[in-house]
């Protein structure tokens, strides 16, 4: 009896091997199939319509076949790809050419994307932007801003390839300003684009809007920081790019707008400094809210 127990015990274990080497084979991935599990979405669609509003020529209605897509990312204008809506919102305040895209996402994290030219030729009346040369594209906006030399030395800026870039080292700082006109008891709100390719050591970036006109070769902190990205405040370490609004920290200092008191000329200014600074920075806005 004992022997043949041995021998079902045998012919169970054999027949339980070849088993599970079958399972093996048959899950195993079969060619062609990518990354192996299976999913992919052909003709991934990423195509979208823009459509004016009536009445406006700054607002426009953003369509995209979400069909096959697990996901929407737009960028409306400003280079930067956020999750949307299959329908969305377009709005361009100010006078230029923007290139509009939608990024599609489908299974197995399959990507999609297509662009569109939007051209604006009449500014937004209340919402347009009151900084010239906002966007660093040109000689002409380049000319709009004025350095402002708070350290001799260890920092600067330098204009470039659509961005205007501060380095600084050694906690040296430097600024750069312009004059905007505001309309007493209208409040504005500030923001800006903010990049470094490799984070920031003991840095501060801030900006300031004021009646007080910068000096050179003096500190500026008048009317108190609008827009901020420190290190010390816990933003700003590792790389980063985006909106400082949303990139930047420390709500007391980062809130963004302010209420004019007179009508008349105030001064955006944005300086930075620090152990090891590097930021880059484009589309500056100041909008009435």
């Amino acid at each position: 009896m004992l022997e043949i127990m041995k021998k079902i015990n045998n012919k169970w274990t054999a027949v339980t091997s070849i088993v599970i080497v079958a399972l093996l084979f048959s899950c195993h991935p079969d060619d062609g199939l990518g990354d192996g599990n299976g999913l992919k979405t052909d003709g991934l669609a990423s195509s979208f319509t823009v459509t004016p509003i009536p009445n406006s020529s700054n607002r426009f209605l953003l369509t995209a076949d979400a069909s096959q897509a697990l996901g929407l990312k737009w960028n409306k204008g400003d280079g930067n790809y956020n999750f949307g809506l299959a329908t969305d919102s377009l709005f361009l305040p100010d006078i230029g050419t923007y290139t509009v895209g939608l990024s599609v996402i489908g299974k197995g994290g399959e990507v999609a994307q297509s662009t569109q030219n939007v051209s604006i030729t009449t500014a937004d009346p209340i919402a347009g932007n009151l900084v010239l040369g906002a966007r660093f594209d040109t000689p002409d906006d380049i000319s709009k801003w004025t350095v402002l030399k708070i350290s001799a030395s260890g920092a600067a800026w330098n204009f470039g390839n659509g961005v205007a870039t501060v380095t600084g080292s050694g906690y040296n700082q430097q600024g750069i300003y312009q004059a905007i006109n505001v309309v007493a008891g209208n409040t504005y709100k500030i923001d800006l684009l903010a990049s470094s390719t490799t984070g920031l050591t003991d840095t501060w970036f801030e900006v300031y809007c004021s009646t007080t006109a910068p000096a050179q070769g003096q500190d500026y902190t008048a009317g108190g920081i609008k827009r901020n990205i420190n290190t010390w405040d816990g933003c700003g370490k590792s790389a980063f790019s985006g909106k400082v609004s949303v990139i930047g920290c420390n709500s007391s200092k980062n809130g963004g707008t302010f209420t004019a008191t007179t009508t008349g000329v105030m001064y955006l200014v944005i300086k930075c400094g620090g152990g090891s600074a590097n930021v880059s920075i484009d589309n500056v806005e100041v909008r009435r809210k």
